[in-house]
């Protein structure tokens, strides 16, 4: 009799082990630090408190980073079940549904510190030669604008050293991402520039949940609920000063 047991919860175990894996959700991003990548710990700040948010909701998760192109298709074609750090765009919908947000990119302009620079609009800094990186999208008033004065470089840490360096008067990044890098330059340069106090623009991030997993709007309402008790119970803080912000 107690042979037969063994085996009958030797069985029920078995049929249980898909539908727990089952449950296991596949999180996908492309390398965006500090925000995304697999380099840093726990996958960096957003992988950190998505995963964070659905483990609370009941949800296992792998994380896979790849190409934004291939990210985005694969939520789309039901590859993966979530995407982790998505803006707002309204295409995007017939792919996925969106989660509340749950984090802010503020895109901020830095100067040296203690140059006289204001900002209030575009116009004030016409006269303002300004590091931009190659590619980039900041803002559409800023992007369209004929009358700034913008110099390519091919990412943010040259153009905050030609700022350091009076090449330039003003760069422009997003500020989590602006942080992250200066955390890593020397303190000649990261001490020599500072934020201006007005955003140029502001995005809210999200999560993308595929519309082939048949569960997408309980995944949504579970991490939406969580982020709201993470941010209640300390727990958003934390995690955001364990990865420096």
């Amino acid at each position: 009799m107690l042979r037969l047991s063994r085996a009958v919860a030797l069985i029920v175990l078995l049929l249980l082990v898909p539908t727990v894996a089952a449950e296991r959700l596949r999180l996908v991003a492309d390398a965006w630090p500090p925000f995304t990548d697999a380099s840093l710990v726990n996958g960096g700040l957003a992988t950190d408190i998505v995963s964070t948010a659905l483990a609370r909701a009941g949800y296992a998760s792998d994380f896979e980073q790849v190409p934004w192109a291939r990210a985005l298709m694969g939520v789309g074609d039901g590859r993966y079940d979530v995407l982790i750090n998505a803006w707002y765009d309204e295409a995007r919908t017939h792919l996925g549904q969106f989660s509340a947000e749950y984090l802010l990119n503020r895109v901020r302009f830095i100067k040296r510190r203690n140059d006289p620079i204001e900002f209030q609009n575009l116009q004030q800094l016409h006269d303002y030669p300004v590091a931009v990186v190659r590619g980039y999208a900041y803002s559409a008033d800023f992007d369209a604008d004929p009358h700034l004065h913008k110099v390519p470089v091919h990412n943010f840490a040259m153009a905050v050293r030609m700022l350091a360096a009076q090449r330039v008067r003003l760069t422009v990044e997003d500020e989590y991402v602006a942080r992250f890098y200066l955390a890593r330059e020397s303190p000649r340069v990261r001490n020599a520039v500072e934020f201006l106090p007005k955003a140029l623009s502001e995005n809210s991030l999200h999560i993308l949940v595929s519309l082939k997993n048949p569960k997408h709007e309980q995944i949504v309402a579970g991490f939406d609920r969580e982020i709201s008790k993470m941010k209640a119970d300390g727990s958003y803080a934390r995690l955001l000063k364990q990865h420096g912000m």
